[in-house]
């Protein structure tokens, strides 16, 4: 029941009950990655200026760092073929596994200097030095 109410009331857990209903009404499901997001384009053959409209309905947290490159390539019409098409995407030796966003979680980067590593960093030749009046 509690994941009911969650779906109707907001929008960060997965697709609110009226984008379900909008993407039943002018969606066709074009495939999913393996993280469970699911894609879909704008039925007919025309669309904003002339280009069918594509989105992603996230499954869990709504965040963008979650798609995979080559379905954002897709996303952004980079591609006409979706990766689900074995011709549509070529896979390279260079690609690396995906990784979501980790700013905000204990998994961040933290560079050397950082605030939350002391704020301390050993002086380089291109510091600022602010200017003083004395001289």
């Amino acid at each position: 029941m509690w994941t009911f109410i969650k779906r109707i009331f907001t929008w960060w857990n997965g697709a609110t009950f009226g984008t379900l209903l909008q993407v039943r009404r002018k969606g066709e499901k074009i495939g999913a990655d393996e993280y469970g997001n699911v894609y879909y384009q704008e039925r007919g053959d025309k669309g904003y200026e002339g280009r069918q409209r594509r989105w992603v309905v996230y499954k869990g947290y709504a965040d963008a760092s979650r798609v995979p490159a080559e379905w954002h390539g897709w996303l952004h019409h980079m591609y006409d073929t979706p990766p689900t098409d074995e011709a549509g995407f070529a896979d390279h030796d260079w690609i690396q596994e995906h990784r979501p966003n980790m700013t905000g979680t204990v998994y961040a980067y933290k560079p050397k200097g950082s605030l939350d590593r002391g704020g301390a960093r050993a002086k380089v030749a291109g510091d600022y030095e602010a200017w003083s009046p004395e001289g």
